[in-house]
């Protein structure tokens, strides 16, 4: 006897993939509106900056021209900027108990949807 699998209906089709969907664009955009994605940057502007002060050499200087800059003081804010780098426990903390359950609950469900496969498949004998 060859076994055939649970047919599953065309609706519950179009439910799974709009919730894997709606779970796939949440879990790229959610940090980007929680404002967790990626490091926020301190500009510490120069004052009265010149292209020196800046560390810029002539070619450098040529390359902002090309972008639209020419002034020194217009570019003081984006060559400044620096990453930062700041560290929070309790963000880690949740992120990692957050890592942890899902990857608890992946094994609980998979282990229990494997043991229905077995049994649908296999029946209840034990050898």
């Amino acid at each position: 006897m060859a076994y055939e699998p649970p047919k599953q209906s065309f609706a519950g089709q179009i439910f799974d993939v709009i919730t894997l969907l709606v779970l796939t664009i949440g879990a790229l955009y959610i940090p980007l509106y929680l404002g967790l994605a990626g490091a926020a940057k301190v500009p510490d502007p120069i004052p009265d900056p010149t292209w020196e002060a800046l560390g810029q050499n002539a070619t450098e200087q040529q390359q902002w021209a090309a972008l639209g800059i020419t002034d020194p003081a217009a570019a003081n804010d984006i060559i400044t900027a620096r990453f930062d780098y700041s560290f929070s426990w309790a963000s880690l903390i949740v992120m990692a108990v957050l890592v942890i359950g899902y990857f608890v609950m992946v094994v609980r469900l998979s282990d229990r949807e494997y043991r229905e496969v077995i049994e649908e498949r296999f029946g209840t004998e034990r050898h």
